[in-house]
């Protein structure tokens, strides 16, 4: 009895010890705060400001040593990615892109931090507060006409020359001849992607075996800004950026075994400052883990939603991208596929991409139009059956006159 009334005594010093094992979590006055509506305000204050802000806001169990390292260290941590306190200093647009990623995370469930939340309920985005957000941000908005933006600005780079990141990750210059997976358009932001693989990632989406994707996968994600023409149509213009993923577990154990990189403009230019870049892509894909970190849902293998039939005369999914559009009347989307003789026209109904407001992505297939030569041949509605109406002529010129979207 006395070696355990003895324990209490030393366990109680200990504890009370501890408490004063207390660094610091710095707080001041808020320097730009993100310029929003006072409605949108509320709802960041109350459910982000705890972590994300300059403020000093622990509740009573927060301040107990150990748990108060393991609070600094989160407050810390949330302040480097994203703080409201400061924010406002940057652009309009940076500041609605980053209210965007905070929107996706809300929707995905990975911010408030669940753990967060388990002693912090009050701090829960209620579904309205999260329609608030949405509205707030509206993400299809009218793309700048063609010609509006200098789609040719900056010098082509040399993709042998290309410097590496500052990971160390190397420019991979065979990324344009890899396969598409799929395609996104970016209403948060104005842009259109292509989400392209190598062969060893499109053999695992084709097969399904993507949880996780296999070591030696690679992707590359081609951006461009949005232009309307004179028809309507929504197409890629100025080039952005590429940005690449490259599975290795071992080697890039730390970065959830994905080794990632960015290059922007025409000149390619590694994106970053230093090596820490990566913690703004390891926090993003960090919602993704149940899908081994990686957002795209391929369009080919076993997704089912967006794949085409085996009976289809070709398999324009083997071939290399080479445009897309979108048509905001139709709210479909398309993307122009080509090998050496034939091109192909894929158009897909949209729908929401689930894992990030502010996109959409391939849903059901709508019609395969083909081109080879003079011959033109179309397959539309239930099962792609082959469909002999329409002007032939005049689609098949507007296949053919579709220009490839610009790279470098």
């Amino acid at each position: 009895m006395r070696a355990i009334k003895t324990l209490i005594i030393v366990g109680v010093i200990a504890f009370a010890v501890l408490q004063i094992a207390r660094p610091g979590i710095p707080e001041k006055p808020a320097a730009s705060e993100i310029q929003a509506p006072p409605e949108i305000r509320r709802i960041l204050d109350k459910s982000c400001y705890s972590c994300h802000s300059d403020r000093r806001r622990l509740s009573w169990f927060d301040e107990v040593v150990p748990v108060y390292w393991l609070v600094r260290s989160d407050i810390l941590t949330a302040r480097q990615h994203l703080n409201f306190s400061t924010i406002g200093a940057a652009p309009a647009t940076a500041q609605k892109a980053r209210l965007y990623e905070a929107v996706s995370m809300i929707q995905l469930g990975a911010m408030p931090l669940p753990d967060f939340l388990k002693l912090h309920p009050d701090a829960k985005v209620t579904p309205e507060e999260l329609a608030t957000l949405k509205n707030y941000l509206n993400p299809w908005t009218p793309a700048p006409p063609a010609g509006s933006g200098d789609a040719g600005a900056g010098q082509t780079a040399a993709l042998s020359a290309v410097p590496a990141e500052f990971n160390g990750l190397p420019f991979d210059p065979s990324f344009e001849s890899w396969k598409l997976l799929s395609t996104t358009d970016r209403g948060d932001n104005g842009t259109f992607r292509f989400i392209l693989g190598n062969e060893i990632a499109m053999t695992a989406a084709r097969s399904g075996n993507v949880s996780p994707w296999p070591d030696g996968s690679r992707f590359a994600k081609i951006a461009w800004q949005q232009e309307t023409g004179p028809d309507g149509l929504v197409r890629p213009g100025k080039f952005i950026q590429v940005e690449l993923m490259v599975k290795d577990a071992a080697r890039y154990k730390s970065s959830q075994g994905w080794g990632y990189g960015r290059w922007r403009g025409l000149d390619l230019k590694p994106y970053g400052q230093d090596a820490s870049f990566v913690n703004e892509c390891t926090g993003c894909h960090q919602p993704m883990r149940p899908n081994d970190y990686v957002y795209t849902l391929p369009v080919v293998g076993n997704n089912a939603v967006a794949a085409l039939p085996a009976s289809l005369p070709y398999r324009p999914f083997d071939w290399r991208a080479i445009t897309m559009y979108v048509d905001q009347k139709s709210h479909t989307m398309a993307t122009l596929y080509a090998n050496d003789t034939v091109r192909a026209l894929v158009t897909w109904a949209q729908r929401e991409d689930p894992h990030w407001f502010g996109a959409r992505i391939p849903g059901a297939p709508q019609s395969v139009e083909f081109v080879e030569g003079t011959n033109y041949r179309r397959f539309a509605g239930a099962g792609l059956a082959e469909d002999r109406s329409g002007d032939a002529s005049e689609r098949a010129k507007f296949i053919m006159a579709l220009a490839p979207a610009r790279l470098p």
